[in-house]
């Protein structure tokens, strides 16, 4: 077990993000009875996944140190530490969502509490810490930007939308609107630093040619900062009333549709990208590499806040636009984590680095084997 855990990098928390993302997601359509209960094993699911993982990188920190500083000196999975956090966020927001009909409400409020504050301190601790070893060690250029680089970026956006879901159970008065406010600074954080990030992207995107084709995924990641952002605002909206004074409550009822039909229309441009150059790699020979689970996170978080401008508009279009992009959600899910599960029994996703060819590198970028595989 130890030396089988020498090459889990922090990408692997992806996974978890996938899974439990499928489950809040599909307990964002509201639901109910036997589908209801499916999505509550699938958070089980990704509670599982979750401690294991913990469990592994645990053993990988304490046996294998040299190849943990490796990671963190490589540019190219340094940015995977933000999954780390998003993986606590999300399994603890679905506590609360789905979780409370396994363990009953007092232990689901506990639970998500505890991987609410620890996601929320890992994540604004990647949120800086990664962006200040690009500068001073990683010596990146232009031409290797990729849309992983924003996953430590958007951490504190998950935290933001799903640390709403602890303001209720909160006392009445500053202790809910201090909780409330912190959040929205933490959306505000997010967004401003996405919004730096992101020209660097598209720059390299049009001007540096398509990733490689192991790469082509993390297109997806994308739609994370743009859903995650869209479902923050009406999450703001349900949880306002009451909790901060007017007029500030109405205005963030106002914000939620302001903000977040013209950030979903560009999500939809946005996948619509994506899933060109995606067709584009597949006819060009692209298997299956641990990138695959952008396929999942980031499109739940278009589904949440989809049904989230259905609650806030009253059209029932949003309520259809949050079912289909469910659906592909489902799909993206299902081919990640068969993809996973074959690689792991043929030992293919756990095994070092392959070699590197001789010769020169393309111009596209730096790729990191341990990211991709």
């Amino acid at each position: 077990m130890v030396t089988a855990v020498r090459y889990l990098g922090p990408n692997w928390y992806a996974s978890v993000m996938g899974t439990a993302a499928l489950a809040t997601a599909g307990a964002a359509l509201g639901v109910g009875g036997g589908v209801h209960e499916l999505l509550v094993g699938v958070w089980a699911l990704s509670l599982l996944q979750l401690l294991a993982l913990l469990a592994a990188r645990a053993l990988h920190w304490a046996h294998h140190p040299d190849q943990a500083r490796a990671h963190l000196l490589d540019p190219a999975m340094a940015p995977f530490y933000g999954c780390l956090s998003m993986a606590l966020l999300a399994v603890g927001g679905g506590t609360l969502a789905l979780g409370r009909d396994w363990i009953g409400e007092p232990a689901a409020v506990a639970l998500d509490a505890v991987l609410f504050v620890a996601g929320t301190a890992v994540g604004l601790a990647a949120a800086v810490a990664v962006p200040y070893l690009m500068a001073v060690r990683h010596r990146v250029e232009p031409g290797q930007a990729t849309p992983v680089w924003l996953l430590p970026l958007v951490a504190p956006m998950v935290a933001a939308a799903l640390g709403l879901r602890l303001v209720p159970h909160l006392p009445a008065g500053q202790p809910r609107e201090t909780l409330l406010l912190a959040c929205f600074a933490m959306f505000g954080l997010s967004l401003l630093a996405t919004l730096l990030m992101l020209p660097l992207v598209f720059a390299r995107l049009v001007t540096g040619g398509p990733l490689p084709l192991a790469l082509t995924p993390t297109l997806f990641l994308v739609l994370g900062p743009l859903g995650q952002s869209t479902t923050a605002v009406g999450a703001f909206a349900d949880v306002a009333p009451g909790v901060v004074p007017a007029p500030y409550d109405g205005g963030f009822g106002l914000l939620a549709v302001l903000y977040g039909v013209p950030v979903m229309g560009f999500a939809l441009l946005w996948l619509a990208l994506a899933v060109s150059h995606l067709a584009r790699a597949r006819r060009q020979g692209m298997r299956f590499a641990m990138t695959w689970w952008a396929f999942t996170f980031p499109v739940g978080t278009c589904v949440t806040g989809a049904a989230a401008l259905g609650r806030h508009t009253g059209l029932a279009v949003y309520d259809w636009l949050a079912v289909g992009l469910y659906g592909l959600l489902v799909i993206g899910w299902v081919a990640a984590a068969s993809g996973t599960v074959r690689g792991l029994l043929g030992g293919a996703l756990l095994a070092g680095p392959r070699p590197v060819p001789a010769g020169p590198l393309p111009v596209t970028g730096r790729t990191a084997p341990d990211a991709v595989r």
